[in-house]
């Protein structure tokens, strides 16, 4: 992918994302489903692609997502949050310590459904490359800048597909290594970042003929428990 500009490019982003109330963004609400923000953050760089902020989460016995990676976020709270941005900032403030007011939310894109009942809203935003992150260790086990190029090479990417009730899904993920570490990404995480390539890039990562999960599917799931 070296013929790509990777480099960050917010009125590019501003016209291909979209806005959390339109009609054209793909947005999951129902009973049975757990609503849940997160933040997309991007850290752009002057002479090269730009950066995401992933998080493993920390071990903890209470915590459906447990180690995995994941975007800082988390569940919202109508006491402490008056719109689905306001968790994905609350929750980025407490997780990295990133004061809202050093974050720029410039779009949203379609909402992703989790096999654990979980709809989770991604809000993209950005903020300076100099910014100081200071990790919560009851949530946040690492933090880790990952570069875009990374994601958006299809080499990085695997895909492996299931049937459910006649239709094909297809779930992905991609292993990010280190010197001294590996990293897996996978579940709405993987699904999140891809969909973001999808929409600014014009590239397709899913194989033809499979889909995502649905909200029917959850349902269906959920209906089948009562």
């Amino acid at each position: 992918m070296e013929f790509m500009n990777l480099f960050f490019n917010e009125d590019l982003f501003k016209n291909k994302l979209k806005k959390f109330n339109s009609p054209l963004r793909i947005s999951f609400r129902d009973n049975c489903l757990i609503s849940s923000a997160i933040l997309f953050l991007i850290i752009p760089n002057d002479k090269k692609s730009y950066n995401l902020v992933l998080i493993q989460r920390a071990h903890r016995s209470n915590d459906k997502y447990s180690g995995e990676m994941s975007f800082p976020g988390g569940l919202y709270n109508p006491q402490l949050d008056d719109t689905y941005k306001d968790t994905a900032l609350r929750e980025t403030e407490e997780e990295l310590g990133i004061p809202r007011d050093k974050i720029q939310i410039i779009g949203c894109i379609d909402d992703v459904i989790t096999p654990k009942g979980h709809v989770i809203t991604p809000f993209i935003g950005y903020t300076d490359k100099r910014q100081k992150m200071i990790k919560c260790d009851d949530e946040v086990e690492e933090i880790i800048r990952i570069p875009i190029s990374f994601f958006v090479n299809k080499k990085n990417y695997i895909e492996r597909t299931y049937n459910l009730r006649g239709d094909t899904i297809a779930v992905g993920k991609y292993v990010y290594k280190t010197n001294n570490n590996k990293y897996v990404i996978f579940g709405a995480t993987s699904h999140i970042i891809v969909n973001f390539i999808e929409l600014i890039y014009n590239l397709k990562f899913i194989k033809p003929g499979t889909r995502r999960i649905s909200l029917e599917d959850m349902k269906a799931r959920y209906s089948k428990t009562l």
